[in-house]
């Protein structure tokens, strides 16, 4: 079994797609799989990896490019931008590669890719059958065009199901995180961040911006928190068009109450995560971000919206509440902030339920299983109806 594991973001942008690649490919390597990682930029870091060179998203070239792609199909799927000039460019070396190396069985989490290969594959260009891992919010007229996908929470699965689109060969299985890694116990960033251990640290780790993540409405709700508290807010994420506008925003309001790092290491996020007291998302909808199953492991109490897949996330460390409101996270995090010890309770039942559920090893071996799954699958794609 030859895998390919694809991210176009991979080596330029630090999303929750491009970490679930890196660390899915290296466990897979592990295991002795004879998988290759194919990424967009940076150095071929490990043997398996193979850096396929592409137009990035945030370059002038894809922003120029994007205008073209804007006026033909893709933009029935809502992809006229950098984005998708950057998964179309990937791709053509992408499939010369997975020619080249007889590749079985490519996993992603960029749709579109899934998408071009799965159609190379239709054509004869190669022999590659593609799963997405359904991360990015597609629709259901675009997903009733795949053969495999792996929804990444049980309630979208059956989401699907009940609107009426689903296929006998799509799946249900998590993200996964290395929970030994992300672990209470170990060092921190306090020292590096000139924060006091007496300061309880609110940390928010999402790309920061307005929008589906919410970065405004947070900086609002810590606003009221911080008042005769000695408390300060990390926010840490990728950069947006609108971070730069949103980080001068929030410092000229909050001080140094609050921190941005919209650059740090990735090798550094468990020693974040420690830094925290309490973490929270202020999105209203997701389909199953890493960060927070790497905070739940981590040992911090989450506060989210009042959403299905979040809940079962974070499972009994969780804390829910409507996050439309003005006030809706104010109130939770003001109570977790006064009370150490709920607090630390909390964070314990988040990591044992991450720990049970999300582990490396407990969800790469359901992983494992789907691909000798769909190599086995024998229905032709153009035999197959959606249910």
């Amino acid at each position: 079994m030859k895998v390919a594991i694809a991210s176009s973001g991979l080596g330029h942008v630090a999303r929750g797609i491009e970490a679930w690649a890196s660390d899915l490919a290296a466990e897979l390597d592990r295991r002795g799989v004879d998988v290759r990682l194919c990424k967009g930029a940076g150095p071929a870091a490990a043997p398996y990896e193979r850096v396929v060179p592409c137009v990035r998203r945030d370059s002038r070239l894809g922003r120029l490019a994007s205008t073209r792609l804007a006026t033909r199909v893709l933009w029935r799927f809502g992809w006229g931008g950098g984005y998708a000039v950057e998964q179309s460019t990937f791709a053509r070396g992408l499939l010369r590669l997975l020619a080249d190396e007889d590749v079985d069985l490519l996993h992603v989490q960029d749709p579109l890719l899934a998408l071009l290969v799965q159609e190379a594959r239709g054509r004869g260009a190669v022999k590659t059958r593609a799963i997405l891992g359904h991360g990015t919010e597609e629709p259901n007229e675009f997903l009733a065009r795949l053969d495999y996908v792996q929804h990444l929470a049980p309630w979208r699965l059956e989401q699907a199901q009940r609107e009426g689109c689903h296929r006998a060969s799509w799946t249900a299985i998590p993200n996964f995180i290395d929970t030994e890694r992300f672990a209470p116990d170990g060092p921190n960033l306090r020292d590096e961040l000139g924060l006091a251990e007496s300061t309880r640290v609110v940390l928010c780790v999402a790309a920061i911006k307005r929008g589906h993540k919410r970065i405004d409405y947070l900086l609002d709700e810590f606003a009221a928190v911080a008042d005769g508290r000695e408390a300060c807010l990390i926010v840490a994420g990728g950069r947006e068009s609108d971070t730069d506008e949103l980080m001068k925003i929030g410092t000229q309001r909050l001080g140094e109450r609050v921190r941005f790092l919209p650059a740090l290491p990735r090798e550094k996020m468990p020693e974040l995560y420690r830094t925290a007291d309490v973490f929270t998302l202020t999105s209203l909808n997701e389909m199953m971000p890493i960060a927070l199953i790497e905070a739940a492991a981590s040992g911090l109490p989450c506060v989210t919206h009042e959403h299905p897949v979040m809940q079962w996330m974070t499972g009994p460390g969780g804390v829910v509440a409507d996050l439309r409101a003005p006030g809706g996270l104010a109130a939770p995090l003001g109570r977790l902030l006064d009370d150490p010890a709920e607090a630390e309770r909390q964070g314990r039942a988040a990591r044992t339920h991450a720990v049970a559920s999300f582990s490396t090893e407990r969800v790469v071996d359901r992983i494992v299983e789907y691909y000798r799954q769909v190599l086995d699958d024998a229905v032709p794609a153009a035999s197959r109806e959606v249910a």
